[in-house]
């Protein structure tokens, strides 16, 4: 064997035993980061749940279900953490309604992928998933949904089945590289999402499986089932890889790093400061990790100061001023979160 050749399968060795660098393009796929809290009601409108991870709807549908990190998992994979879906009440969506779990990716992330070329890159999606409701299930793929230009917009949409109920299936699917359309920007906006469907209404079970279509919409194909015809039934998912190229062991990131990774989305904090009686305070807050976009601010337990207003907020952090009652200096905290979310 040549020299070269030793080298490319050195590299493919390491690789495949995981030493190679990140892979994965989804975040927080093990589903261990959970700033904002552990249990979510899903409703009429859509909402973030654990870290990254999207409950969405689709024409207003009351998507009425809790979704929670779970401690069901598949047994000797290394995980401690999965996403659990529950049906809360029986339903049946109608026309264009859907509820999904979804992750979205910047454009600027996956530009690697070569979309619109002749050499655009196949991806693997490979995960987890068990439920008491077996059937055939769709995952989409969606472009450009951040872009206000429909045209620009492509969906494909893949099958799986789950086959044995509360049993654990690892499924794996290849997505083909779309030739045809590239991202439209190399930016921090909505280039990419997964899309993993429960229900969905009559009018968008259209799709065929396996082919790239142009379409803003939800879309299945008419072999989706309808996860919530009943109120005992119960999703999971778990190990999620999104990754170039064929499937590859899955990528066990530190908790540390798959934090920092979350926080550019969103991130929470407590701040303590001495303000002067009966005048203002004028205070900085730096974030962790920089925001994809200035941030979205709330705060709360606010003790000490009051009238809070934002001076300014910036990707890297947040001014604060406010007023102090009588009576010295005054010691003050408060919570807040950031929220920078696709």
């Amino acid at each position: 064997m040549s020299k070269a050749a030793e080298l490319a399968k050195m590299g493919e060795v390491l690789t495949n035993s995981q030493i190679g660098g990140r892979r994965n393009l989804l975040y927080n796929s093990k589903f261990e980061v959970a700033q904002r809290g552990t249990s979510f009601s899903g409703g009429t409108s859509a909402l973030y749940g654990l870290d990254r991870w999207h409950i969405a709807n689709g024409s207003s549908f009351d998507f009425n279900v809790t979704v929670s990190q779970s401690t069901t998992v598949p047994s000797g994979q290394g995980f401690k953490h999965s996403l659990k879906v529950e049906a809360d009440v029986a339903d049946t969506p109608t026309g264009s309604e859907n509820g999904t779990i979804q992750q979205k990716l910047e454009a600027q992330d996956v530009q690697q992928l070569m979309y619109g070329t002749s050499d655009a890159k196949t991806l693997t999606l490979s995960f987890w998933v068990r439920s008491n409701k077996t059937g055939t299930y769709c995952v989409q793929f969606m472009t450009n949904q951040g872009n206000s230009t429909v045209g620009n917009r492509y969906v494909h949409v893949k099958e799986y089945t789950i086959n044995s109920a509360d049993t654990w299936e690892k499924k794996t699917m290849v997505l083909t590289g779309h030739t045809a359309q590239a991202f439209d920007g190399n930016d921090n906006s909505d280039g990419l999402r997964v899309t993993w469907h429960l229900v969905t209404g009559a009018d968008d079970k259209t799709a065929t499986a396996d082919t790239w279509t142009q379409s803003p919409s939800f879309l299945t194909t008419s072999n989706q089932v309808n996860f919530m015809d009943s109120a005992d039934n119960e999703w999971y998912l778990c190990g999620c890889q999104l990754e170039v190229g064929t499937a590859t062991p899955f990528e066990h990131r530190s908790f540390g790093e798959e934090l920092g990774l979350c926080q550019r989305y969103f991130e929470t904090g407590t701040t303590y400061d001495i303000a002067v009686a009966n005048g203002e305070s004028d205070h900085q807050v730096w974030y962790r990790t920089t925001k994809r976009a200035n941030a979205t601010l709330a705060l709360d337990n606010e003790t000490g100061v009051t009238n809070h207003s934002t001076h300014y907020s910036r990707t890297g952090g947040f001014s604060l001023n406010g007023s102090a009652g009588a009576g010295g200096y005054t010691n003050y905290f408060y919570t807040w979160t950031a929220d920078s979310e696709l």
